[in-house]
This record gives structure tokens, sequence and C-alpha cells, in this order.
């Protein structure tokens, strides 16, 4: 292309309507950078956000809001919560369910896998684990659900302690071990621990017997 005196009136046409039309659009595209809603929780709010839940983990959405409003002057809805909290990481799930241990008994299983941590396969095979249950004939799921990360899965406080409830259901005892499964024991009447040690006397002794002579 020739110098700007060399351009026909077509050309310079098309070179003016192409600068124009990139004008356009660069004013556009910087336009849309400031577009959209403005978000409602900065850091700070988000921070106080995930204090509340950490607080409460099976608070509801509805509960959420209503404590972070609770002593500010700007509140804001539970249509901006929800948002709020899956841009933090945060999610609703069901939790894991596990036994309910003392302080005590956590420290005892602690201090028994870390005294058996060098076991091998053939070592556990000389081991038989017994145990007793109830299973109820009638159970309330109770749906629960927590707020948490994904790498807060067996965080303590996004777990669900469960008991052996009483009433409704059958208690039985049973022992297995590698090479085999024991006798499965209904249990009549509460499992004391002299009751526990007429079932050792019973059946694990036999079993014991049976599999390891």
């Amino acid at each position: 292309m020739g110098k700007k005196g060399d351009l026909s009136d077509f050309e310079r046409g098309m070179v003016v309507g192409a600068r124009r039309e990139w004008s356009e659009k660069e004013k556009i595209s910087s336009e849309r950078q400031f577009c959209g809603r403005k978000c409602l929780v900065d850091a700070r709010g988000q921070r106080r956000m995930a204090r509340l839940v950490r607080a409460d983990r099976k608070a509801t959405v509805t509960q959420i809001t209503t404590r972070y409003n609770q002593g500010r002057q700007k509140s804001i809805s539970e249509r901006t919560v929800r948002p709020t909290l899956r841009q933090m990481g945060y999610s609703s799930r069901r939790p894991h369910r596990v036994p309910l241990l003392s302080a005590k008994n956590r420290k005892l299983r602690l201090q028994f896998a870390q005294a058996h941590r060098n076991w091998t396969i053939e070592d556990w095979k000389n081991v038989a684990w017994s145990d007793q249950s109830r299973f109820l004939l009638r159970h309330s799921d109770g749906r629960v659900r927590i707020w948490r990360r994904q790498h807060e899965s067996m965080d303590p406080s996004c777990l669900v302690s469960t008991v052996q409830a009483g009433g409704g259901g059958v208690m039985v005892w049973g022992i297995f071990s590698w090479h085999s499964l024991g006798p499965l024991v209904p249990i009549e009447h509460r499992c004391n621990a002299t009751a526990y040690l007429s079932i050792v006397a019973d059946h694990v002794h036999p079993f014991m017997t049976t599999m390891y002579p």
C-alpha cells in the first residue's frame, strides 16, 4: 500500500471504517470488565462467614444469613450467602458417621495402632476380632447435612458421632479372623461385664482353639 496521498477515497474510507470498528469493540471490551453485580461480601465479610460456618457446621443458609446480619448496617440475603459459600469452597454434604469415643478410648486406640504399625499381614492372620452391636428395626435417618470444604471430610467438626441405640432392635455378638467367620450370638439382655465374660468363655476359646490349634 502506498502513502496516504496515494490512497483513493474508497481505500481511505475502508481504513477509517476499520479503525472506527476496532475502537468500538475496544470500548465495549473495556466496559465489560466493569459490568456485572458488585460483590456484596468482601474479604472481611467472607472471613466472618467462615467463622460462622466453623462454629456450627449444621447451620442452614437461613441461620447463617441471620447470624451474619446481626449487628451489621447493611444486610445480605440468602441468595447472596449461598453463592458466596460456594465461592469460598464450602458445599452442603452428608457427614461421615463414626463411633462415639471418649478421649481416653481415642488415646488407647492410637497407642494400639502405634504399637502394631510394623506388623505384617502374617502377624494379623493370627488375630481374631470380636464386637457386639445393635441393629435397629426402625431407624430414623435424620438427614443431617454439614458445610465443609473438600479436604475437611474427616475433620472432627464435620463428623457425626453414633452410639448403640436402645429399644426396637436386636443385639448380637460376633467374632471373625482372617481365616473364618465365627458364631453370631444373640444377646437378649444388657451386655454387662458378667454377660460379656460368659460369651467369651462360651465362644471365643472354642473358636480360637479350632482356628489356631
